[in-house]
């Protein structure tokens, strides 16, 4: 008989940890269940970012955070999508927006009609018909969260915050609810001698911590899903080739951007995220095409401002674990793997781990056939964002560097090649529906990138040229009339969620 699941322990802290923590104590309960977390102070975290994706409202929802609150807290800006630099060539530009292009119409992509009319001689840029990328280039912003004008569009965003400020937060909602955590290493693990399952762990000093369920955010390390189950790796650094990232921040510059920043530099590429109190910098490289000193001096030399603190080097190996569940272990985050933070995926993807685990949970003892769907579930999201960022390495016009030669030649994988022909040919990626990036992320990237489309979708002909310019002139119209009540984004954080610290400075 399989032993009812009431002691959960959670296995380091971090990013990954609290927000597991959070989201348990407030699905959960801490009434009927006991919940543990253990980490070191010694051990320390590693920090893979600080910007995120839209989809992070939906778990301060869940968790019950006040998004103003929560953006006081952490220094946060916001954020409308990611500029990308020299990816497709020196001196070219492309933004990743959040939101879409234009209104769907007709069952198909606004994408198509556009290109029909740019085939037919229209010269409006598609950026001119999304609201994110209007705003961020003019740097304004505005919730639209409430308004119930379907004239105009909605603007979608995310956040750009202090990753290790958002885990102290999380701590302190997830204690105040119940969650127990222990300071301390784990130096071993019990296993019940006939299930195999883990029994409890133990600290440094000889402190046992029994659990009958354990999620592993021990970072790269997998204290238990690697250390003690030996799940292993699916390394896709052939395809994914950066390894390493030397990261600084360092003083602001102006006014915050409400966009992340990445340029593409010599072996890999640098990402800029601007707080309200700093600017997140770091240069993401391969270390086979240069060393961790030419990467550092690199990213000191392109700073907009002082550096704040000493240059901290990461070293990780893209990929995903074979296994993120194995018997009463799940790993979440860095120790499940790594897809680098080019298009700010890894807090996403503890979230979708955690929503997983909650929608899974094995309430009286683990059943096999749900492990066995979390891991096939899990591998599918990893894998599906893995193709959509080697895709932008791939698709580039870039030759200068051994770097871009590589990516820019290197075998990538079948479904990727297929997505990119039926792009190739009439512009559409055909995504599965439960698809992180949809079919207007593909459009942004890969028409960005450099890859035009020869053809569109033949249903974007259904209408007549003049009822096409007529609905394109009404959205073109809709978005300025948004863009115009827009405030600066630096203007809208000051009277909605501007730091303590700067308040009282």
């Amino acid at each position: 008989m399989q032993k009812k699941i009431r002691k959960i322990v959670i296995v380091g802290g971090g990013t990954s940890g609290w927000m597991v923590a959070a989201a348990l104590a407030k699905t959960l309960g801490t009434h009927h269940h006991d919940i543990t977390l253990v980490e070191s102070e010694m051990i320390g975290t590693v920090g893979v970012g600080e910007a995120t994706i839209p989809q992070i409202a939906l778990y301060n929802n869940v968790v019950g955070i006040d998004e103003a609150e929560i953006m006081r807290e952490t220094n946060a800006t916001f954020k409308l999508g990611i500029e990308f630099r020299d990816w497709r060539k020196h001196g070219h530009s492309y933004f990743h927006p959040f939101g879409f292009y234009g209104v769907d119409m007709g069952g198909i992509s606004f994408s198509h009609y556009w290109l029909r009319w740019k085939k037919a001689g229209g010269n409006l840029d598609y950026t001119k018909f999304n609201v994110e990328t209007e705003a961020a280039r003019e740097e304004k912003f505005l919730r639209t969260n409430d308004d119930k004008n379907i004239h105009m569009p909605s603007v979608n965003y995310a956040y750009q915050f202090d990753a290790s400020l958002y885990a102290k937060y999380l701590r302190m909602i997830s204690e105040k609810r119940g969650v127990r955590r222990i300071e301390g290493k784990i130096v071993d693990a019990t296993q019940n001698a006939e299930s195999g399952h883990v029994e409890s762990v133990k600290l440094e000093g000889g402190k046992t911590i029994e659990g009958d369920f354990f999620v592993d955010c021990s970072g790269f390390r997998g204290l238990l899903i690697e250390q003690v189950f030996k799940a292993g790796y699916h390394d896709w650094s052939a395809m994914l080739p950066v390894n390493k990232a030397v990261a600084v921040p360092c003083a602001k510059n102006g006014p915050p951007l409400p966009y992340t920043r990445s340029t593409a530099r010599e072996a890999g590429w640098q990402w800029r995220i601007p707080l309200q109190h700093r600017t997140g910098n770091g240069y993401v490289f391969s270390g086979e095409f240069i060393s961790e000193d030419e990467a550092t001096a690199r990213l000191l030399s392109s700073l907009d401002g002082e550096p704040l603190a000493d240059p901290k080097v990461l070293r990780f190996t893209t990929g995903v674990r074979k296994k993120s569940w194995i018997k009463n272990v799940v790993s979440v985050g860095l120790s499940n793997g790594f897809l680098e933070p080019l298009e700010s995926t890894s807090i996403h993807l503890i979230q979708v781990a955690i929503a997983k685990i909650l929608a899974m949970f094995p309430g009286d003892g683990i059943q096999e056939s749900l492990v066995d769907q979390y891991n096939e579930e899990m591998h599918w999201e990893y894998d599906h964002v893995k193709d959509f960022l080697i895709a932008h390495y791939h698709v580039t016009e870039r030759d200068d560097t051994p770097f871009w030669n590589y990516v820019r030649t290197m075998e990538i994988p079948d479904e990727l090649k297929r997505r990119l022909e039926t792009f190739r040919n009439r512009g559409e990626t055909l995504c599965h529906k439960s698809e992180l990036f949809k079919e207007v992320s593909w459009f942004a990237v890969l028409y960005g990138q450099g890859l035009e489309p020869k053809g569109y979708h033949p249903v974007a002909n259904s209408i007549s040229e003049d009822d096409l310019k007529l609905r394109l002139a009404k959205i073109r119209s809709g978005i300025q009339d948004r863009l115009n009540g827009m405030p600066a984004h630096q203007e809208f954080i000051d009277h909605y969620c501007a730091a303590k610290s700067l308040m009282s400075a």
